[in-house]
């Protein structure tokens, strides 16, 4: 059985864990605040290109869309796997190297499959398991457009070249702060949203000529698919750490409860033994 003295220093140890856990949950709720508030703010953004490209392919034709725009046989098939830097963020990198195992697994026989990997968790699960064409791990926790432009030229340089017939990207999509859901898109040939209503296009005027918006658009298209989904896996990140923690803090106050009461009762044994050591000693005296 643990002395008072141990129980105390047990006490005191989970005491700080909790106040750590506490703080980094308050951090955790502030960006995750600032994440939501920047996807927010890119979904109208994303709407209007996607609209635009959508009326630029329609513009065009079939004949004449760019190559990021034709599927092809998929002999050779890349995927965009968007995992966090650091841990404790509960089991939301588990379940996309989970997704992006499963995924990988059920490519049809003869396709060859490679990995684009960003973040140290995901590289640490799956460099000893696939073959990972390129590894992202200096990307920050709030990136800018430019701060992803090399892993977009890469993707896209590679499917144009011939190096990628398709590329999927499996990220954990923000729904609330409890859910964020892992998701696979096809990144690459871009597949348009299928909500657009029917419009009138007469009227628009495209210089030099829709063909050629199209051609210079399209990456930018890709490029905030990609900013898009960073987003989102920030505001999960945030969001996971902080439900974390917040549970690490709950289960902290109620062992230091049950620690609490295991002293006491200690405590109490030890007084009332004390107790019955002296009544005992005084009746023993009292009979001499």
């Amino acid at each position: 059985m643990p002395s008072p003295l141990d129980l105390r220093r047990r006490i005191r140890s989970v005491d700080n864990t909790r106040q750590i856990t506490r703080a980094m949950q308050l951090v955790a709720a502030s960006r995750m605040r600032r994440a939501q508030e920047a996807v927010q703010a890119l979904r109208p953004y994303a709407t209007h290109i996607a609209s635009l490209v959508e009326r630029l392919v329609r513009a065009t034709g079939e004949e004449r869309l760019p190559v990021l725009l034709r599927p092809r046989p998929i002999a050779r098939t890349a995927y965009l796997v968007l995992t966090t830097n650091r841990g404790l963020a509960g089991p939301l990198n588990s379940n996309i190297v989970r997704t992006a195992a499963r995924e990988v697994d059920a490519a049809p026989p003869g396709v060859e499959v490679s990995l684009v990997v960003v973040g140290r968790k995901g590289h640490v699960a799956l460099r000893g398991l696939y073959d990972l064409t390129a590894v992202f791990t200096d990307i920050g926790d709030q990136p800018s457009v430019r701060d992803i432009t090399p892993l977009t030229t890469l993707l896209v340089d590679g499917f144009a070249s011939g190096e990628f017939d398709e590329v999927r990207m499996i990220y954990p999509e923000f729904v609330n702060t409890l859910t964020q859901r892992p998701t696979v898109v096809r990144l690459l040939p871009v597949v348009l949203p299928e909500e657009f209503e029917s419009t009138r296009d007469e009227d628009i005027i495209f210089e030099p000529d829709p063909h050629v918006v199209l051609e210079a658009i399209v990456p930018r298209f890709v490029e905030m698919t990609v900013y898009e989904a960073f987003l989102e896996l920030a505001a999960s990140e945030q969001s996971a750490r902080m439900v974390a923690m917040r549970a690490a803090t709950d289960n902290a106050t109620e062992l230091i409860e049950s620690l609490r009461l295991a002293y006491n009762k200690l405590r109490q044994s030890r007084i009332t033994s004390e107790i019955i050591d002296i009544a005992a000693g005084a009746s023993a005296l009292a009979d001499a």
